[in-house]
């Protein structure tokens, strides 16, 4: 049975609440598990200690089973020390759109033939 290590949603509307559990891959996000292991909640600050709970003994565990975390999981992990997760790297990502890149190309046109005519009016004025 192939097994992941993911988030389980809980907690009202807008104040979500997550167990992080061992699912068979199958099972919807919310559904049937085999094994809570921690705890997650984003409500709490960055620094504090009850934001993310980890039983590590378990996860090592299921890790040594062949559970698969996923991704936001996995940066758990790594920052409790229980596995290294590879930073990603996307060069694209600061650059913009299709149109968004035509526009700005436009615009900057637009400038230049505009800063043009202005030094060429300024150039016609200091010639008289």
């Amino acid at each position: 049975m192939a097994t992941k290590i993911r988030l389980a949603r809980g907690g009202a509307k807008k104040r979500p609440f997550y167990r992080i559990v061992i699912a068979d891959v199958r099972s919807p996000r919310d559904g049937r598990f085999l094994e809570i292991v921690g705890r997650y909640n984003p409500m709490l600050p960055k620094g504090d200690e009850k934001r993310v709970e980890l039983n590590e003994d378990r996860i090592k565990h299921w890790l040594d089973n062949g559970a698969q975390p996923t991704d936001r999981v996995h940066r758990f992990l790594d920052a409790a020390g229980l596995l290294k997760r590879e930073p990603r790297n996307n060069p694209t990502k600061a650059q913009l759109g299709k149109k968004a890149q035509e526009r700005l190309d436009e615009k900057l046109a637009k400038e230049a033939e505009a800063k043009a005519a202005a030094e060429e009016a300024a150039a016609a004025e200091a010639s008289e």
